[in-house]
């Protein structure tokens, strides 16, 4: 009986170390990803990485060099509420001779609530041109308008 119980304990000492394993793996993969791979910024896609990037960043400036005169017009009387999304992720990229549309999803994070963070998704675009040879984005979604002269979001 002492042999049954003995190779009872490897087994079990070898399924908790399989499961270790794969816990350290997991983790490893995890924070072994990083910052997101940048895009080409002579693309749509690439241009709207950037924007949204300065805009969560809150960098105005470098967010409104990706903007048309009329996306930067567009913004009088403009007041920023809510939250900035937290992630913008691409789903799709259409591109003609001198306009793109690039679909993406923004997910929004609030900390409280009853059973803890929440998130909310939604699917927007951006409208690209080609202006002089160089997509600008001439429409975007409204949770990341960015404009000058509005208050910086907390």
């Amino acid at each position: 009986m002492n042999t049954a119980a003995g190779r009872t304990d490897r087994i079990l000492i070898a399924i908790i170390a399989g499961i270790a394993v794969l816990v350290v793996i997991s983790l490893a993969v995890v924070f072994s990803r990083g910052q997101p791979e940048a895009l080409d910024e002579s693309t749509p896609p690439g241009v709207v990485q950037q924007y949204s990037t300065a805009v969560i960043g809150s960098d105005t400036a470098t967010a409104n060099s990706y903007l048309t005169e009329a996306a930067r017009s567009s913004c009088s009387g403009y007041r920023e509420s809510g939250p900035l999304p937290s992630r913008v992720v691409l789903i799709s990229s259409t591109e003609r001779d001198n306009t793109a549309v690039v679909k993406v999803s923004l997910v929004t994070s609030s900390p409280g609530g009853p059973f803890g963070p929440s998130e909310y998704e939604a699917e927007d675009r951006f409208s690209l041109v080609k202006v002089e040879g160089k997509w600008m984005i001439d429409q975007a979604p409204y949770q990341l308008m960015s404009c000058s002269g509005t208050s910086p979001r907390p």
